[in-house]
């Protein structure tokens, strides 16, 4: 929020107002998707393969006349249902929170002051601020106007701004299209110009509405993960299916039983089946988004947080990224004398013409902190003197461009046909506007360099004055005198030194554009510890290099100033060529290409316009150099521990589909699987890794490892391998306590109690030691993760329920064992990680050998 008193008379409306239209119209926004309900949700349950398959085994144990299997198999459909309802609640809840986030925002006026609030809380008559790059939250009647031009092509189809004037308080409102209408529309963009407007229509009563067009702002695209889990799982499918078949076959002619070969057959499918892939990735994705959101950071591709992890360089806007945007006024130049403002009130006559038409030539109502400071600086020194005009009337404003560096304003005082233009910009634009001469030039180039050195931000400031009836078209028919200079100072963030050498550390290069001289860019470079900070590249440089030098030379430099927008896109183009995985800031209109060139386009949240909002795919809430690097820290972790979940996914279904598939071609083996043992594991699996490894925090060397290559599968061979080699392990251990079972004479219910208890231990602590990679298991059992007691708690009183409740015992086919031979299963079952911590072990040694 803006707290500075707006200059205009209007107050706009009260809090009290707000919430009662709030009350009796809703909120400014149209229908979009609805939550899934109860009745949806259970529909695509019944889609899936695991609820046919425990509805085939329930069914084929009807047919069996094992009345009391299908029911229970069959009453696991519900708890299944319950599971699904829980994620996709989570999940849903998560996206609503970040599309709150996402919807454009609105600059109004209410109870006299700025404020920004989300473009929803738009009520009827509010008073709403129009600047360059805003995305127009209602429709609404202009108040005043700047050369204003709005880009109408959503409603019209015309791609063309046009030109929008001032309300004569008689004109009724009208369909969008034309110049010169006095009504803005909701959804269409602001391209140039600045103005006030009164909102009459939102949600469904403004045109938009009535056509029915929703903006969609988080995007649910496919990603590359996406694909290629979707590729993993029907390879997957495609071997459980030959495999059951097969089991179906083996059984059958082994045995001589075709319904219960099918309820083998079926069992190794489920067991076979890796259902838990596509939700553990929506589920991670939607609440890693969500995480994000809490830092600060908005996820609006969900491709971006898989490239985080990746990227190798992040190029930062300076102002108000790396600084503060906190701007004032910290030094003047008069052409002859230098003035440092220090906190007392003195202020020579002398320097009053600088701030007097620093003032003039800025907005009436600025956005921009370095005209907001004007401004400050010209109401705690002018205020009551002959240098402020309230009375004057602004004619005209010539915009800043690409090509020219500087904006006027042209005024007429009340009663006189004389006008005065006031002028300010970049210190080399005014000199050309001024018509110095080269001995001038050079002597003002000395004192903008004094200040530069300063670290500030150097902005020229003149006058001009003109009897004609007839404006020129271009600022350079003036005859524009300069009056001197302004050094605004913007600290940096406190927080960016060691965010840079976090990044750094974590393999990341930090390239800072900004619109600064070079001298001063260096000197900010080298307090916030970038590298090679005392080379730089200009945007004349830039501007002439030809792309094969500009990718030879970014090698190498990190700093570039005197940069302007469209010239970010250069940049990224020539940082990509070099292979470089680039996240690239920006606030602007012109900076919309860039971000959407980047691999990941960072928008600003605070300061940024709504077109640089919608070519992003992050948005930095608090504009803060730090949350950026908090987000690649944050994306590193949700990868992280999206492969843990991955890995066990793939380490527990090995064992399940061994004991399911092994016995099955030993016709004098009893089988160890039935259907409701695997819909018992898959209750733990589910929640293990959709919700254990989703919470589970960042690795110690999250931020100390380079980042990770972007043409790598996520999940490829080598960690499938692994997490198989432990499914192995795990497979082995059962296998060998259910040998010894039928080797020392117990029954075939006693051998499937040991197995069983065995198989639940061990997947107890397979989800134990994948918690990490790199710590060991007694490290991990101190690291706190709230989930795991409820997950592995939940567990363990089920398997106590099933072992002393003689109806479950019966069901589950077991028999009821002594507390010695569970103690030995459960020993045998946490011997199973063994190698896997055996290997983190070698590896930690190997790369401390290394190093």
């Amino acid at each position: 929020m803006n707290n500075n008193t707006t200059p205009y008379t209007l107050q706009g409306l009260s809090e009290t107002q707000v919430q009662e239209r709030n009350a009796r119209e809703g909120f400014n926004e149209l229908p979009s998707s609805k939550p899934r309900n109860l009745f949806v949700i259970a529909l695509g349950v019944v889609q899936e393969p695991m609820f046919l398959l425990l509805v085939a085994c329930g069914t084929l144990y009807l047919i069996l006349g094992d009345v009391q299997e299908g029911l229970m198999l069959l009453s696991f459909v519900f708890v299944i249902m319950g599971i699904e309802l829980y994620q996709e609640k989570k999940t849903e809840k998560a996206l609503d929170a970040l599309k709150d986030l996402a919807s454009p925002r609105a600059l109004v006026i209410r109870d006299g002051r700025e404020k920004r609030i989300a473009g929803r809380e738009v009520v009827v008559d509010d008073i709403i601020v129009l600047q360059e790059g805003d995305r127009v939250p209602a429709d609404a009647t202009i108040l005043t106007a700047v050369n204003l031009l709005a880009d109408e092509s959503l409603l019209t189809g015309e791609s063309v701004p046009v030109r929008k004037t001032e309300w004569d308080s008689l004109q009724k409102k009208v369909h969008p299209g034309g110049d010169d209408l006095p009504f803005v529309y909701s959804g269409s963009l602001i391209v140039q110009g600045n103005g006030m407007a009164k909102v009459t229509a939102i949600g469904m009563n403004t045109e938009i509405g009535s056509i029915g067009k929703a903006l969609e702002s988080v995007t649910t695209e496919d990603t590359k993960l996406k694909r290629e889990m979707g590729a993993l799982v029907k390879k997957l499918a495609i071997i459980g299916i030959s495999l059951c078949l097969l089991v179906i076959a083996v059984y059958t002619l082994s045995r001589g039983d075709l319904l219960k070969g099918f309820l083998a057959g079926l069992t190794l499918a489920m067991a076979m089946l890796p259902e838990e892939f596509p939700v553990v990735l929506a589920v991670f994705l939607a609440l890693g988004a969500w995480r994000m959101s809490k830092k600060n950071v908005l996820t609006r591709k969900p491709a971006a947080i898989e490239t985080l992890g990746s990227a190798t360089v992040l190029c930062s806007d300076k102002t108000g990224t790396i600084t503060q945007n906190k701007m004032t006024v910290a030094w003047l130049y008069n052409g002859s004398e230098f003035l440092a403002l220090t906190g007392d009130k003195s202020f020579p006559e002398s320097f009053h013409e600088i701030i007097e038409y620093g003032m003039l030539s800025s907005q009436t109502n600025p956005f921009d902190p370095m005209e907001k400071a004007i401004l400050q600086m010209s109401e705690l020194h002018l205020e009551g003197t002959e240098h402020m005009h309230s009375d004057w009337e602004m004619l005209k404003e010539y915009p800043l461009s690409k090509d020219l560096l500087a904006m006027s304003r042209v005024f007429r005082q009340t009663g006189m046909d004389e006008k005065t233009i006031a002028v300010k910009g970049a210190p080399e634009a005014i000199f050309d506007l001024c018509h110095l001469d080269e001995k001038q030039q050079q002597q003002l180039a000395s004192a903008v360099e004094h200040l530069a050195e300063k670290g500030l931000r150097v902005l020229g400031v003149g006058k001009a004055r003109i009897e004609s009836s007839h404006l020129p078209d271009i600022q350079h028919d003036f005859d524009f005198e300069f009056i001197g200079l302004i050094g605004l100072s913007d600290p940096i963030r406190p927080n960016v030194p060691n965010a840079v050498a976090e990044c750094h550390l974590a393999g990341i290069r930090v390239i800072m554009i900004t619109g600064d001289y070079p001298v001063t860019a260096m000197n900010i470079a080298r307090e916030i510890g970038l590298q090679n900070h005392d080379v730089c590249i200009t945007g004349q440089e830039l501007r002439e290099m030809a792309e094969p030098e500009l990718c030879e030379k970014i090698k190498h430099v990190n700093v570039f100033a005197r940069v302007v927008p469209e010239q970010k896109l250069k940049i990224v183009n020539a940082l990509k060529k070099n292979n470089e995985i680039v996240a690239m800031t920006g606030d602007g209109v012109n900076d919309a290409p860039a971000l959407k060139t980047a691999h990941i386009g960072i928008a600003m949240g605070e300061k940024g316009t709504d077109v640089a909002r919608e070519a992003s795919s992050l948005v930095l809430l608090d504009d803060n150099f730090a949350s950026i690097v908090g987000a690649i820290k944050m994306g590193r972790r949700i990868f992280d521990n999206l492969q843990k979940a991955l890995g066990y996914i793939f380490a527990i279904h090995v064992p399940i589909a061994g004991l399911s598939l092994i016995p099955i071609f030993f016709a004098d083996l009893p089988l160890i699987l039935w259907p409701v043992h695997i819909v018992f594991m898959e209750l733990i699996i589910d929640p293990a890794c959709s919700i254990i490894f989703e919470a589970e925090k960042a690795e110690a060397n999250v931020m100390s490892r380079p980042p990770a290559k972007i043409d790598e599968p996520f999940f490829g061979g080598r960690k499938i391998l692994l997490s198989c080699l432990q499914g192995i392990g795990v497979l082995i251990i059962v296998l060998a306590i259910y040998g010894l079972g039928l080797y020392f004479g117990y029954s075939e219910k006693e051998v499937r109690t040991f197995s069983f208890i065995t198989l639940i231990s061990s997947n107890i602590a397979v989800i134990l030691s994948n918690r990490s990679w790199t710590r060991n298991i007694f490290q991990i059992l101190i690291t706190p993760n709230a989930t795991v007691k409820w997950v592995v708690g939940g567990a363990i009183l089920f398997l106590s329920l099933v072992l002393n409740i003689p109806f479950l015992t019966e069901i589950f086919l077991f028999e009821k064992v002594d507390l010695l031979e569970i103690s030995l299963c459960v020993a045998a079952g946490l011997l199973s990680i063994t190698g896997f911590e055996l290997y983190k072990l070698t590896v930690k040694h190997f790369k401390k050998t290394i190093w």
